[in-house]
């Protein structure tokens, strides 16, 4: 049985963007531990719990059906991209899950899959940080990419989790200028139910 979806449209710098759901529906706290560390209740959507599984789990049981479920709402539009670019990992995990999804995706649908778009420095994590302005100090030169192979293109630039779309927004914007790109479009797995 297919993955159940439910895609929004995301807004940013690109050219159409697409989150397949939200990731959590909702989210209670239940307590603080002997830590400090906050412990929520969260119900994830359909895709939202086969993506936290893999990326916070290593579970790869489930890229199958997350990789179906991309494939499948990206067939009628498989002619307006010829390149996916997975955004780069921000820290070390045993499984990449953009990586290994955006492979998956790319030869299911028989389009090339790039690792074009490189760091400068290794990235600071923006998870924690909300104000705008940090992020954009944090991002500011962090992207480079080689024009001689995005020149051109369309491109779909990938991304597992879509929280404020300050690191898509950078690096359209880096495809656009030194990559020369025809269009950028966006798709990421899920995105947060608030963006921060």
């Amino acid at each position: 049985m297919p993955t159940k979806i439910n895609p929004r449209e995301i807004k940013g710098a690109w050219l159409k963007g697409v989150a397949l759901d939200l990731h959590t529906l909702k989210s209670e706290l239940v307590g603080t531990d002997e830590h400090g560390h906050k412990h929520f209740n969260t119900t994830y959507s359909e895709i939202g719990g086969l993506l936290h599984r893999l990326k916070y789990r290593s579970d790869l049981s489930v890229a199958r059906a997350t990789i179906e479920a991309a494939t499948g709402f990206l067939t009628p539009y498989r002619e307006k991209f010829d390149l996916i670019i997975p955004v780069p990992a921000s820290g070390y995990r045993p499984v990449q899950p953009v990586q290994h999804l955006a492979a998956g995706i790319g030869a299911a649908l028989g389009v090339a899959l790039s690792d074009c778009v490189k760091t400068t420095r290794p990235p600071a994590q923006l998870k924690g940080v909300d104000d705008p302005d940090k992020r954009k100090e944090l991002l500011n030169g962090l992207y480079t990419v080689d024009p001689a192979i995005t020149a051109g293109k369309n491109v779909l630039l990938f991304d597992d989790l879509y929280r404020s779309g300050s690191t898509m927004n950078e690096i359209t914007g880096v495809l656009y200028g030194v990559g020369q790109t025809a269009s950028v479009r966006v798709l990421t797995i899920t995105c947060t139910r608030t963006n921060r």
